[in-house]
């Protein structure tokens, strides 16, 4: 039984490490090779220069067996991104995720997106990556067949939020934005704007020549404090899970027309809890709407006693065992259920320390019940290669 206390120490843990997928603050500018084209006060004459010039775009198709790893912010603006095109190249994996927008807010290069040049987020740190690079980038995988995805973090968006003040979540106290345990302000799901600039975002990184655009952070923030601390205007009555459903909706029926797959990323435990988690995340209302749903299974971030597991974190077999059963059994009960793809742990939070043989024996629970894709989460981009099997 999942109580009330251990969804709290899961919310606990997934701040320790970003459990929904955060970039990791220790990536500090200086830590890679850039790719600078200005700063923050470039001109317009400076954007236009840099601006991506239409090209033939040779699309990747979506493979079979979708086998990915998680590409942040700084790893795709330096040297890294290469390295890890070079591991896609020689073993199984055939996709990378790729921060197009984290949850800074920060676009990865620079957009012809309004709403994203009007806040500065594609130049907001003074990094980005130059039209050039990209180019070459998505050009490069096209020609290996490594399938770019292009992650999209929604409502965690403290430079909108702070830039946009009418469109953060407000306090009920004195309708000024509310803040999180890190003092900073998240997006009001209700926000149609707030959805719309993803959609206009996943647009632009389709054009360019990304294949699928993965949307993080469909929800609201996972602070108990939250329900009574808050007021929503536009919910006119709907749950959390309601909001999330349809704001959902609304960017695929926006994207479809392109012929984009739509995915999201959701909590590991929305498989098992049954009820929307206080983040709008309810299995239910959300896996009809979309093709893919992306439940984040880290055995690290299961509470003690969870599936009778006194540490879920060692047994990393049994862990993604149970969640991706409960995932079939929810998805059996509702018609047009997306394909469910998830995410394994591939770092270290408590004991024990994450090596290829905990990797491998989440591979093999999700193979042995029938899901054979999955992505690689480490949220410094760092991979257990010996936990891959070289290219067939």
């Amino acid at each position: 039984m999942i109580t009330p206390a251990r969804i709290g120490t899961i919310a606990f843990l997934g701040v320790l490490l970003g459990c929904q997928h955060q970039g990791d603050a220790s990536l500090q500018p200086g830590a890679v090779d850039i790719a600078m084209q200005g700063g923050p006060g470039a001109s317009s004459t400076a954007r236009t220069r840099d601006s991506i010039a239409p090209r033939v775009i040779t699309r990747v198709p979506t493979p079979d067996t979708l086998r990915g790893l998680y590409v942040n912010r700084w790893a795709a603006l330096g040297r890294k991104l290469n390295d890890l095109i070079g591991v896609a190249k020689r073993t199984e994996v055939n996709a990378l995720v790729i921060d197009v927008k984290d949850d800074r807010g920060f676009v990865l290069y620079r957009s012809s997106v309004p709403l994203a040049r009007e806040i500065g987020a594609d130049t907001a740190d003074g990094h980005w990556m130059s039209g050039a690079k990209l180019r070459a980038v998505l050009d490069t995988m096209a020609a290996h067949k490594i399938y770019p995805i292009a992650r999209i973090v929604v409502a965690k968006d403290p430079l909108l939020a702070q830039k946009k003040l009418d469109l953060a979540i407000k306090r009920k106290s004195d309708l000024k934005p509310w803040l999180d345990k890190n003092g900073k302000p998240w997006l009001d799901p209700h926000q149609r704007v707030v959805w719309q600039y993803a959609v206009d975002l996943a647009r632009e990184a389709h054009e360019l020549g990304f294949s699928e655009v993965q949307f993080d952070y469909v929800r609201f923030p996972d602070e108990k404090r939250l329900i009574s601390e808050t007021i929503y205007p536009l919910a006119n009555g709907r749950t959390r899970a309601q909001v999330i459903r349809d704001q959902l909706g609304f960017v695929r029926s926006a994207l479809k027309p392109l012929g984009m797959r739509v995915t999201a990323d959701v909590f590991g435990l929305t498989a098992t809890d049954t009820t929307d988690m206080g983040i709008g995340q309810r299995w239910e209302m959300f896996v009809d709407q979309v093709d893919v749903v992306l439940p984040m299974i880290y055995p690290s971030h299961f509470a003690r006693g969870t599936y009778r597991l006194r540490n879920p974190n060692a047994h990393p077999y049994q862990t993604i065992d149970h969640a991706l059963k409960d995932a079939i059994a929810r998805s059996d009960s509702v018609p047009n259920a997306a394909s469910v793809i998830p995410w394994y742990q591939d770092f270290t939070l408590g004991a024990p320390r994450y090596g290829a043989a905990e990797i491998r024996a989440q591979k093999k629970a999700g193979y042995d019940n029938g899901f054979q894709s999955w992505i690689l989460w480490n949220p410094k981009s760092n991979y257990t290669l010996a936990a891959l099997e070289p290219q067939t």
